[in-house]
């Protein structure tokens, strides 16, 4: 019987020390990940599974070092691994959305980033990019209600205000997209990407002067901005600026 006690002693013992060891391998990994040595990191991450294959954080972190190495098909198998270990691990599924996202593969994109409003429906960011690969899609009707959840969270949140009011432009409501961008750049007037946004909602409201005058104030900010350049092209023929619409256009 005392031998049998010791015996059940080093059991544990031993358990307790290759937890220990587990959680180590991937400490190191983690450490040698931020650091950007991912396929040094990745054998960490691979000696902390082999040591214990139900450790989640470890196949998390391995398919975050395998993202980051272009390993995509093999990322998605750790974070698949990952998600069997726990449904309702939230980075798991983030890293299987971002994986889906660098694959230009969007409807898988929008269904992961779909689970994440479901498993915390307080994350703003879970709104903004359930609604960005819904647009993605050119399902612009059905990404609204995501950005009006990420808005509800944060009134103040410009990604999801200035998102939402390029889908209004793709449905039609003009009015409602300048609104919006207007109150993007009342948050942040340094917003280019709201200027060029606006321009397009005036110049297809007819309004070219305005148009005109919203495109100057992006390259006001960035005259580098090519897009804004290249949008000011029309309303500079239609407001008579020819020769500056033939500058813009020569890339003077």
């Amino acid at each position: 019987m005392k031998i049998f006690g010791i015996a059940l002693v080093f059991f544990l013992l031993c358990a307790v020390c290759m937890a220990e060891e587990t959680e180590y391998w991937d400490w190191k990994g983690s450490k040698l990940y931020s650091t950007k040595n991912y396929t040094e990191a990745l054998d960490y991450f691979e000696k902390a599974i082999s040591q214990d294959p139900t450790y989640l954080d470890a196949w998390v972190h391995k398919g975050d070092a395998q993202r980051a190495l272009k390993e995509y098909n093999e990322s998605l198998q750790a974070y698949g691994q990952a998600i069997k270990l726990d449904n309702s691990s939230q980075p798991a599924w983030s890293g299987l959305m971002s994986v889906y996202s660098a694959q230009s593969d969007y409807p898988r994109a929008e269904a992961a980033a779909s689970k994440l409003t479901d498993l915390n429906p307080q994350n703003k960011g879970y709104w903004l990019n359930d609604g960005n690969y819904l647009q993605l899609q050119g399902k612009f009707a059905e990404s609204i209600p995501k950005y009006d959840s990420a808005i509800a969270i944060d009134p103040l949140y410009k990604d999801a205000l200035y998102r939402k009011g390029l889908s209004l432009i793709a449905t039609g409501d003009l009015t409602s997209a300048i609104a919006l961008m207007d109150q993007v750049l009342e948050i942040d007037p340094a917003y280019k990407y709201a200027y060029n946004a606006k321009g397009l909602a005036l110049e297809a409201a007819g309004k070219d002067a305005e148009a005109l005058e919203a495109y100057n104030q992006a390259l006001e900010i960035d005259p580098k901005f090519t897009q804004a350049k290249d949008n000011a092209i029309h309303p500079l023929m239609a407001t008579g600026k020819r020769d500056q619409a033939m500058m813009a256009y020569l890339g003077v």
